[in-house]
């Protein structure tokens, strides 16, 4: 596999479509296709796939030693990042994330990011 280096850093909200339905909504899978600055981009391969369970700020302040390490080995309710190294149907390369936080009380899912840009080394 080739390696990359960030071409541009983004860190901007996408739309995300699956082809099916991820079985649960607080961990999906890679999506189908994302929609960023009105441009349709459908995902032709998935390079590689990670995740950080790390609490940040005050998040990481509030919890004891001994539990946040549990949970950065298994996360807990809203935090926490999946990402994803796409490549979509004009070739270029992509890293995605799902952030686990919810934004406010009536908004329990996440919410989807396009990262950065990705250029082969």
């Amino acid at each position: 596999m080739a390696d990359f280096s960030p071409l541009a850093f983004v860190d901007e909200p996408i739309e995300v479509d699956f082809d099916r339905p991820p079985a649960l909504l607080k961990r999906p899978g890679p999506p189908s296709a994302f929609r960023w600055r009105g441009e349709d981009h459908r995902i032709e391969a998935l390079l590689s796939e990670w995740f950080d369970y790390g609490r940040k700020g005050r998040m990481e302040r509030n919890m004891a030693p001994e539990h946040l390490e549990t949970a950065k080995r298994r996360g807990s309710w809203g935090v926490g990042r999946f990402y994803f190294r796409v490549r979509v149907r004009s070739g270029r390369v992509f890293d995605l994330y799902y952030d686990r936080a919810p934004e406010s009380a009536g908004d329990r899912t996440g919410h989807w990011f396009l990262w950065r840009e990705m250029s082969p080394m």
